[in-house]
């Protein structure tokens, strides 16, 4: 917990160790570190996460690791409104699901950007078992019923990319959604990648694993 860092001596506040968990400081332009690293303090923590395959989007993962565990204990343990609660992800990827994530502790900028009534786009790269073909294009874009809904569900843009490949944007989240799809017009799933969220794209240079802060024409890119 946070407050167990600072009790053990890992967090200096403006160059001097802090073991006092209940002190108080003004939060503008605070400059802090935590077991050595330097923290910009943040209102609201707003990060992306390249995940990896084999890790779970569960606090409690049941078979593979917590994506959690790629993140720092600040962010993990980050204190909302008295209670330790940390960042949440915003929306789930399957275990071998690759590719963006978002997390925060703004539970409003999480209603909004995983609610399908705001319609968010989302891109994702699929390789599949077999060869792509219009026909399964079409139907895609048309809409397919799935077995726990009667009414068809579309893709907002659908191309092939490859022999066995598409680029597929989907604007609601459905468990298994683009599986589910794509075995309804006779294919199936090998690869899933998640490469952008609204205009916000995955970066090239964020490697699995990895996270990092949103900024403001982050934020901006996900509201546009």
């Amino acid at each position: 917990m946070c407050s167990g860092l600072v009790q053990q001596g890992f967090v200096t506040v403006q160059g001097h160790s802090c073991t006092d968990a209940l002190a108080e400081f003004e939060p503008e332009g605070l400059a802090y570190t935590v077991q050595g690293v330097p923290w910009v303090y943040q209102a609201k923590a707003y990060v992306m996460l390249h995940k990896p395959a084999g890790t779970e989007c569960s606090q409690k993962p049941s078979t593979y690791p917590s994506i959690y565990t790629l993140l720092p204990p600040p962010l993990r343990q980050r204190p909302t409104k008295g209670a330790v609660q940390g960042v949440q992800a915003v929306g789930r990827l399957d275990q071998d699901t690759t590719g963006l994530l978002l997390l925060t502790d703004d539970g409003a900028f999480i209603h909004r950007m995983a609610s399908p009534r705001h319609h968010v786009p989302k891109v994702y790269e699929v390789g599949t078992k077999h060869p792509v073909d219009a026909r399964q294009v079409q139907r895609l874009l048309d809409g397919v019923v799935l077995d726990d809904d009667p009414k068809p569900v579309r893709a907002a843009a659908c191309a092939a990319t490859g022999e066995c490949a598409l680029r597929l944007t989907l604007t609601e989240g459905k468990y298994h959604q683009v599986k589910r799809m794509v075995a309804a017009v006779g294919n199936r799933v090998e690869v899933l990648h998640r490469s952008r969220i609204g205009s916000l794209a995955l970066p090239p240079d964020l490697a699995p694993g990895q996270w990092r802060w949103l900024d403001a024409s982050d934020l901006q890119a996900l509201r546009a």
